[in-house]
């Protein structure tokens, strides 16, 4: 028997740079590989990006050190549409992600910038279908603030 679970959570955080700043880090390529693709431990087979409505984002991934989940070796993959796009202010899209070729879960994700005192206010909104146990709202909300947190050291960085 199948099963699929929904669930929505909300993400707020403050960033000391300013929403142009911001809103570059989700479009620029080679600024998004940075902090939402690189990391440790991770073993990067591609990323793609057209960062436009109507455009694509797809990336493949694994362990470095070829670990395994769910006791086989694992291949990730994140597949994402931006249906809507308003410079500087707005990211919508919807996307799916798989293991070994089998989806464990497809998302409608909203990313909201707007200014705040000394910086910007980003508001991170998922709604998500997760599939047969592969994933949860726990993780996927944990996965966020991560990569979020990751953004923050990235705009520091590069200011």
């Amino acid at each position: 028997m199948t099963t699929t679970t929904h669930a929505s959570f909300v993400i707020e955080r403050h960033y000391s740079a300013s929403p142009p700043r911001v809103y570059a880090a989700w479009a620029d390529p080679e600024a998004k590989r940075a902090w939402f693709v690189e990391g440790e431990g991770w073993d990067i087979q591609s990323f793609d990006i057209d960062f436009r409505e109507g455009g694509s984002e797809k990336s493949v991934y694994g362990f470095r050190r070829g670990e395994e989940v769910f006791g086989e070796k694992t291949a990730f993959s994140n597949e994402t549409v931006f249906n809507e796009i308003i410079e500087n202010e707005r990211i919508v899209f919807t996307y799916s992600m798989a293991r070994n070729g089998r989806r464990f879960s497809v998302s409608l994700a909203t990313v909201e910038i707007k200014p705040a005192d000394k910086g910007s206010r980003l508001i991170f909104t998922e709604h998500g279908a997760f599939f047969e146990g592969g994933d949860n709202v726990t993780m996927r909300e944990q996965g966020w603030q991560e990569l979020l947190g990751k953004l923050d050291t990235f705009l520091a960085k590069s200011n």
